[in-house]
């Protein structure tokens, strides 16, 4: 477990400091708020931190699963013909558009 030394926080002046960084406006009141829900986020993190794992093996996905593969086959007709008729210009599949950067 966590000693208090080792716990972490933030005070109030730092919470004040980081909103005025990121140009938060925060009146008193809504400091104090975000401080002790900033804190109540590091004492969640410690907690799972504090959780040994030795001999764990990571995993992508808590159920052991193999997901479904389908066959990649194109389900939608090619309409590239159709599309490119109505374009004011077109060339070998591609549409040709004004310069815009000199």
């Amino acid at each position: 477990m966590a000693t208090p030394e080792t716990l972490m926080s933030l005070t109030l002046p730092e919470v004040e400091r980081i909103a005025h960084l990121a140009r938060i406006q925060l009146d008193p009141a809504e400091a104090q708020h975000m401080h002790a829900q900033i804190n109540d986020i590091f004492g969640l993190i410690e907690q799972l931190q504090s959780v040994d794992t030795t001999g764990v093996a990571p995993m992508t996905n808590p159920q052991e699963m193999a997901l479904r593969l389908r066959r990649d086959e194109p389900t939608e007709p090619d309409r590239r013909a159709e599309c490119q008729a109505v374009a004011p210009a077109h060339e070998r599949g591609l549409y040709l558009v004004p310069k815009v950067i000199e």
